[in-house]
């Protein structure tokens, strides 16, 4: 039996879902230090799910790649945040 495109691409890759989750919460988790950690599960995630997508054809590329952008985005932001703590810190003492 043949296995068409079209027939691959309907099911929704579930850990694009979970990366994106994983995103949005280290998100949020900027407010709430801490939670800002789960950026690197997203990121990992994501990629897993980018090759996954790739290999099988399912759905949830976009997902995948949005909570991507929002990991390493965040995983950016609170590095360079701690590091502005770590030399404000050692600098005013």
């Amino acid at each position: 039996m043949e296995t068409t495109a079209a027939a691959r691409t309907n099911k929704v890759n579930g850990m694009s879902v979970v990366s994106l989750a994983c995103a949005v919460v280290a998100v949020a988790g900027l407010v709430f230090m801490g939670l800002a950690l789960l950026a690197v599960f997203a990121v990992g995630a994501g990629h897993v799910a980018l090759h996954r997508i790739e290999k099988d054809g399912s759905r949830g590329r976009l997902a995948a790649m949005s909570a991507l952008a929002l990991g390493y985005a965040v995983g950016v932001f609170g590095l360079a945040t701690s590091l502005w703590l770590v030399f404000s810190l050692a600098t005013h003492s």
